[in-house]
């Protein structure tokens, strides 16, 4: 039964979408069947894989309303062993429509119910917003991962994510866990990074993933060619911190036994 990972942080531009695309396509590429979930109306994880919104006849604004089976609304990549269940713009329409239904806040749980047991992971990118589909996919998931850049006012907001997990924890979805907190554009060049990396290590201490994503240009122009940065540039920076930080996640989920040398890289401060 497949594992189910909400990336989510209400903060724009901390690295949701690069995170959900390129780990997931990370456990592809290591052998592990993995579901994407576009679940930001901004539909940047389906344009990053390279399908285009406007062209998604079902998605999932269907799956969250009940109005087609999933599994007809799931489409493969060019990425292994890595699928997508799309999004496009109307589903921010989404929102509103819930309002109405009973057990609003359990619709993506139900549809995601009828292929969990076809995946290892399933990735949800969340919206910036901790709105209806955000509460959706916590309630779906059994765990949530955070990342947060490294600059200033990183921690801006996080306090607010952290208390929305505990209400979804205490009255939706008591399973809910912290799968960590990621650090993500990471500059070596600037001193404040390093201080960032150390406050939000002091604060949250063993949350903190140890796996840190570099600002990496390769990293960035991926989403324009429809790539992951595994399939774009495979020698990167980007590619080797997105396998370090799949290689994490199994490790933290005993899922796997990796030797000395694929283990996780530590970063060099």
């Amino acid at each position: 039964m497949g594992k189910i990972i909400s990336v989510a942080n209400q903060k724009g531009g901390v690295g949701k979408t690069t995170t959900s695309i390129n780990l997931g396509a990370c456990f592809g590429v290591l052998e592990y069947k993995t579901l994407l979930v576009d679940a930001d109306p901004q539909a940047n994880a389906t344009s990053g894989l390279g399908i285009e919104p406007t062209t998604v006849k079902r998605g999932t604004y269907e799956a969250l309303l009940g109005e087609t089976d999933i599994q007809s609304s799931i489409v493969a990549t060019s990425s292994p062993n890595l699928d997508l269940l799309p999004a496009r713009i109307d589903l921010v329409g989404a929102e509103i429509e819930l309002i109405g239904q009973e057990e609003r806040e359990h619709q993506l749980k139900r549809a995601l119910a009828t292929v969990k047991d076809q995946y290892d992971f399933i990735i949800i990118d969340c919206s910036p917003s901790l709105g209806l589909i955000t509460i959706n996919s916590l309630v779906a998931s059994d765990a949530v991962l955070v990342p947060v850049q490294c600059e200033y006012f990183a921690l801006e907001g996080l306090g607010k994510l952290l208390n929305t997990i505990k209400i979804v924890q205490s009255g939706l979805n008591e399973a809910l866990d912290v799968e960590g907190i990621l650090l993500t554009m990471y500059d070596t060049r600037l001193r404040l990074a390093n201080q960032v990396v150390d406050e939000v290590r002091t604060h949250f201490q063993e949350l903190v993933l140890k796996t840190i994503i570099h600002r990496n240009t390769r990293l960035g122009e991926a989403p324009s060619f429809g790539e992951s940065i595994i399939m774009h540039d495979a020698s990167s920076k980007g590619s080797v911190n997105y396998l370090n930080l799949a290689r994490e996640i199994l490790q933290r989920n005993q899922m796997t036994q990796l030797s000395e040398e694929e283990k996780v890289i530590p970063l060099s401060q």
